[in-house]
């Protein structure tokens, strides 16, 4: 049977439509053929992460800045603590408990702890609280120096007589703080003393009525138990101590039952501004912060060459050109050689204020100067960048700007609790209960600095 004509236009639309289909392709095999095949093809782009400049100069391995103690087997192989300074043999009555934060760079942690002692502290009143992050790293020995956590537990423990806390994980300072004084309270104290640990401290030896560090801190004690402290005679009204400040809070003693009334350290505010919050808050309720002198108390970046220096021995038939009583400290008795029986046999004690004294006196101060002129006065905490691949290893640069942002968090809000920018924030007029109640002051209006702690 035959198709009609009208049949036919049915099917003309589709085949016009293979048609230009089929001219299409034809086009495009045409124009690939005709284009060039460049020489050399760039790669496929990759999908993933774009990295950063891994890149990064190790810094060279840290000195040993104490020979003696890394040579000695026990507390006897060291010198003896100056006999000026020499605590007495038997403890005071009061506790003169001392808690030392750690988190980076042993060297200063050994040389504060060393001028502790050096200064008349018991050791076995020192704790090191080890605030690394590490776990029992250190306990173990498994960090290298090299590694910005790394410290020595053994020597601490074994060789300075020290005793050691460590935190379960990396605690903020105001954290810390509070660690301070729930280990006080759960140890029945009434207060405690906590030094920072870029310190070093030494005695007042050029005083005419000398005491050592440690005895005038006990003299502190002893003054805040007396009946009449803080007694307004004129009112009856017995007053109440927050803390006592030695060197602002470098060295400070603590009065465990008002910083508990007070709810402890707010660690919101992790970093700094946590001590303007913290210090505000005892002035706003009334609590006294006494200001006291017990020794030369040094805010340092680096440590002495040679930690031996301050146990104050020199070499014998060394003339001393100043007029000083001529103490002497006896040797030590043993039946085993000391390792350092050499060091022990040539050198001979020092005098109290000698020209050593006052050279020792001119180095700490030219490194706390040198301290206050460096732009970071923390750069100290930059110095070691190793111990990739061991355990609890967190990378070094990446840690700092984590702890940047951080302690720039907690300022933020310290600014909004208070309305203020600012440490002085009993000035702006704020009372105790006006926590995060009132709006910003005019501390805002003023273009903000950009901030970095160190």
């Amino acid at each position: 049977m035959g198709i009609s004509l009208r049949s036919r236009w049915v099917f003309l639309p589709l085949v016009l439509a293979l048609g230009a289909v089929s001219l299409y392709f034809l086009r495009l095999s045409i124009v690939h053929e005709a284009q060039p095949i460049p020489e050399n093809p760039a790669p496929p782009e990759k999908k993933g992460p774009i990295y950063k400049d891994s890149h990064r100069e190790i810094a060279p391995p840290l000195p040993e800045y104490f020979p003696l103690a890394a040579k000695a087997n026990s507390p006897a192989d060291l010198p003896p603590v100056p006999l000026w300074n020499k605590p007495p043999e038997k403890h005071v009555p009061e506790s003169t408990r001392l808690y030392i934060g750690f988190t980076r760079f042993w060297p200063l942690l050994q040389q504060v702890v060393v001028s502790y002692i050096t200064a008349g502290w018991p050791p076995e009143d020192i704790y090191v609280v080890e605030n690394t992050g590490t776990m029992d790293a250190n306990k173990r020995g498994l960090l290298t120096i090299q590694n910005p956590f790394y410290m020595d537990y053994h020597r601490l423990t074994k060789i300075f007589g020290v005793n050691i806390i460590t935190t379960p994980s990396l605690q903020t300072f105001a954290q810390l703080q509070n660690l301070y004084l729930s280990e006080a309270i759960n140890n029945n104290l009434t207060y405690y003393f906590w030094s920072h640990m870029d310190v070093a401290v030494h005695s007042h030896e050029d005083k005419e009525d000398f005491k050592s560090l440690y005895m005038r801190v006990v003299d502190v004690i002893r003054e805040t138990q007396q009946p009449d402290y803080l007694l307004d005679k004129d009112t009856g009204k017995q007053g109440e101590w927050g803390v006592q400040f030695f060197a602002y809070d470098w060295l400070t003693m603590v009065n465990v039952k008002t910083f508990a009334n007070l709810g402890g350290w707010d660690t919101m505010v992790g970093y700094y501004g946590t001590d303007c919050d913290m210090y505000s808050r005892l002035s706003m309720n009334d609590y006294h912060q006494p200001v006291q002198d017990a020794g030369m108390i040094y805010d340092v970046t680096t440590s002495l060459e040679d930690l031996e220096i301050l146990y104050r021995r020199r070499p014998k038939n060394d003339k001393e050109t100043r007029d000083t009583p001529d103490r002497k400290v006896g040797s030590h008795n043993s039946t085993i050689p000391s390792p350092n029986s050499a060091y022990l046999d040539s050198t001979e004690p020092d005098t109290i204020n000698s020209t050593h004294f006052h050279d020792l006196k001119a180095t700490l101060e030219q490194i706390q100067q040198d301290k206050r002129d460096d732009k970071y006065r923390n750069s100290w905490q930059l110095r070691q960048n190793g111990g990739e691949g061991e355990p609890y290893y967190y990378d070094p640069d990446g840690f700092e700007k984590a702890l940047q942002m951080t302690i720039e968090v907690g300022a933020k809000i310290n600014e909004e609790k208070w309305g203020h920018r600012g440490c002085n924030i009993r000035e702006a007029g704020v009372k105790e209960g006006d926590q995060w109640k009132v709006e910003h002051d005019g501390t805002f209006k003023k273009r903000k600095m950009k901030r970095r702690w160190f």
